[in-house]
């Protein structure tokens, strides 16, 4: 073998090589991360609150950064008073009145104060019958002459499910235990055994059914209200539904809204909408050419719609945190400087969340805007220097590809720094679909996207979902109703 066939063969050894320890340093790296997914934490909390770093855009991944010196203090739990308006049954333990003298001089004791501890009781829930009885009259004259057999009787009272027993209250029961706190038709069949009432499942999923019906239109009506608003956030997540032709559907979250209190005007809403395909048209037909802000994450099916995409750090910043798990234990690399660069972001936006749009948007760019150009260097630099297929690649590929949209929230106070509002509004849904798996029709599923925005949205306006579930199905019932007035900040002022 000649000196360049040997050369050329060291060379192609050497490639070999490198290919090998890049694939097994992948590997190692879907290791970690599969590791994380199943026994690790879920939380996303960054340590160091965004100071961790303070070098410029490069970083040398053999040196660990400084850290700042962070004091912790760990105070005395402390126990939150009992409500003032829960019903009160005080007792009193006092002592006999025959040791209501001194011991000493025999004198009599008299009360100097008292000391007080709050305990909660619990009431089991009651189930009663209310029986409406509607008496029948007639005349005596009329009938002994042959004249008439007039009978007046009371109409029969508007209710919710006509010739059934379901009462509002019951009604609200059951939807709220079964959407908002995630418990299946089958667990609540057994609870009501319990009492000696055979409720079946069936008959409970056909007054769902039945109660959705009659929401559909005050869901239509926030519907309306959403679409002329300025921003809105939106998601989606898997359903299986069992008699549907796709083997999985689709909940598409859509909601409005702000935790500020500076933007009290806009309404909150919060509203679901069942389809069976995730394509792009689901929310173009939802959207009905909707041209405002749409928060979203970096589904491509939203770029059909008219409306002007913002992006989501915290979708960024999730990329970079599986980047941070996948290096090896004790390394510190370009995924930490990334994260810390983001909590920066989140700093300013933390501590801007209660002034109004404007005075947001005059922080945002004085304060956020150097700090995105900053990174937006930072990544044109990295890319060329990073693999594309590994956690980190893929972090720096995706906040690339998404940069004009991660950067939009700058131009409008009214915007958020993420798409965390809509993620908060379809966990509600994630977490009862563990308890109930599926639905059985695409009937039952669009049912139970209407109770599910009956229920966040009245979560998002502070209202408790069972008190105000019973008053709508009250009105509902009735011939006439004033569909305004059914609204929850309208029913907040009762």
């Amino acid at each position: 073998m000649t000196d360049t066939q040997l050369l050329q063969r060291v060379a192609e050894l050497e490639s070999l090589l490198a290919e090998k320890d890049a694939k097994i340093a992948f590997l190692e790296e879907q290791f970690r991360l599969a590791q994380q997914t199943q026994f690790g934490a879920g939380s996303e909390g960054h340590p160091g609150q965004g100071e961790l770093f303070n070098e410029a855009e490069e970083i040398d991944e053999s040196v660990v950064p400084e850290q700042e010196t962070i004091e912790y203090t760990r105070n005395k739990p402390k126990r939150k008073p009992l409500p003032k308006d829960l019903p009160r049954e005080v007792v009193i333990h006092d002592i006999a009145d025959e040791d209501k003298v001194c011991d000493c001089c025999k004198g009599e004791l008299h009360k100097i104060g008292e000391d007080t501890a709050e305990k909660l009781e619990f009431i089991p829930a009651q189930v009663k019958v209310i029986e409406h009885v509607r008496p029948k009259y007639a005349c005596r004259a009329c009938e002994k002459d042959g004249i008439s057999n007039t009978i007046k009787q009371a109409p029969v009272p508007n209710s919710v499910i006509p010739k059934g027993y379901a009462t509002p209250s019951l009604l609200s029961q059951i939807v709220t235990s079964k959407y908002q706190y995630g418990l299946p038709l089958y667990r609540q069949e057994a609870m009501f055994k319990q009492y000696g009432i055979e409720l079946s499942r069936q008959t409970m999923a056909e007054w769902i059914i039945k109660c959705a019906r009659l929401l559909e239109p005050l869901v239509e009506r926030w519907h309306e209200l959403m679409l002329q608003q300025s921003v809105i956030q939106a998601d989606e997540t898997t359903l299986k539904v069992i008699k549907e032709d796709k083997s999985t559907c689709y909940m598409w979250l859509y909601c409005t809204g702000t935790d500020s209190s500076q933007d009290s005007t806009i309404p909150n809403i919060v509203l679901y909408d069942y389809q069976n395909s995730r394509a792009g048209r689901c929310a173009v037909n939802y959207l009905e050419g909707y041209s405002g802000y749409l928060h979203v994450d970096g589904y491509v099916g939203y770029e059909q719609t008219q409306a002007t995409l913002v992006g989501c750090w915290a979708h960024a910043r999730r990329k970079f945190k599986e980047a941070e798990i996948a290096q090896p234990k004790g390394k510190v690399g370009k995924a930490n400087w990334a994260l810390n660069h983001i909590q920066k972001l989140y700093r300013i936006d933390t501590q801007i969340k209660d002034k109004s749009a404007d005075e947001k948007q005059r922080i945002r760019q004085q304060q956020s805007l150097p700090l995105l150009n900053q990174f937006k260097v930072w990544l044109d630099k990295s890319i060329d220097n990073v693999p594309p297929k590994t956690a980190l690649g893929k972090a720096i590929t995706y906040s690339l590809n998404q940069w004009p949209k991660l950067i939009r929230y700058i131009d409008d106070g009214n915007l958020n720094i993420d798409n965390n509002r809509a993620e908060r509004a379809i966990k509600p849904f994630v977490i009862g679909r563990k308890n109930w798996l599926f639905s059985n029709t695409a009937k039952g599923a669009k049912a139970s996207a209407t109770l599910y925005s009956v229920i966040e949205t009245a979560k998002a306006n502070g209202i408790t979902p069972f008190d105000y579930l019973m008053y709508l199905l009250e009105q509902v019932s009735q011939p006439h109703y004033d569909i305004e007035q059914l609204l929850p900040w309208e029913f907040a002022k009762r």
